[in-house]
């Protein structure tokens, strides 16, 4: 009965979907045999294996829309389907990388608000070459890039700063003299994409730093205040433009 009143994934790819349709999935997708099951995952789909990405869940022999936006599609092995919504809420995700304010220090761990319903907790032990003797030097108000290890509806948040081999990869402790500023969770993952266009136009625009968190937060710092503030309201303002529309700002500022 369910399957009557679905429709077919393909044919609303890049159209609107809302919360509770249910999207029907090709027949080779059906199959279930072994090994080749709808997996949840975000990483690469190996050969045959559809990815069901944010905004969607299992439902039978098809997906449950969870969430309204514009349906999207990336073809390859098994293929993947997502929502691509302007949600500005985050929930944490495991092995998420985001961007925390440390909010409190309570014994030997820190809290960090991480902008989901409730704060995070970060252990001084999970930075690169911490000991009980070489503490990091963690203040409250200190913004810092970490990555979720624990993040389920029943636990509180947990991150830390180091990966699998104890290396800190880049995460830590986040310069003072940034600007640090909210975008929706759909902007961070297309400028989180490979050879993002937004990336690379601003680059040749003036030389900066960024950190990207998958909870919409985004730090930038360039050579001055003056092009610090010009990056960040380009970077507001590309959830607005079209593609040429961005272009043409960044070659008016290009020819000042």
């Amino acid at each position: 009965m369910a399957a009557e009143r679905g429709t077919a994934a393909e044919a609303l790819v890049g159209q609107v979907v809302l919360p509770g349709d249910l999207l029907l999935l090709p027949a080779h997708y059906d199959e279930d045999a072994e090994g080749e099951r709808l997996q949840l995952s975000a990483g690469t789909a190996p050969q045959g294996r559809l990815l069901c990405g944010p905004g969607l869940r299992r439902s039978g022999a098809g997906l449950l829309v969870t969430k309204c936006g514009l349906l999207r599609h990336r073809p390859g092995g098994g293929g993947a389907y997502w929502v691509d919504s302007q949600q500005k809420r985050y929930v944490p995700v495991k092995g998420d990388h985001v961007i925390g304010i440390v909010t409190a220090k309570a014994g030997d761990v820190f809290r960090l608000d991480v902008g989901g319903s409730e704060p995070a907790s970060l252990s001084y032990l999970a930075f690169e070459g911490a000991t009980k003797r070489n503490r990091p030097n963690v203040q409250v108000g200190d913004l810092i890039y970490g990555q979720f290890v624990v993040a389920n509806k029943d636990m509180e948040p947990e991150m830390v700063c180091i990966d699998s081999s104890g290396k800190s990869s880049g995460m830590g402790i986040i310069g003072q003299d940034g600007f640090l500023f909210k975008v929706s969770l759909g902007l961070i993952r297309k400028l989180l994409a490979p050879k993002c266009e937004i990336i690379q136009e601003l680059s040749q625009l003036y030389p900066f730093e960024m950190v990207l968190g998958m909870n919409g937060r985004i730090w930038v710092k360039a050579k001055t205040v003056q092009q610090t503030l010009i990056i960040v309201n380009i970077l507001e303002a590309c959830e607005y433009m079209t593609a040429e529309q961005r272009k043409q700002a960044l070659a008016k500022l290009s020819g000042n």
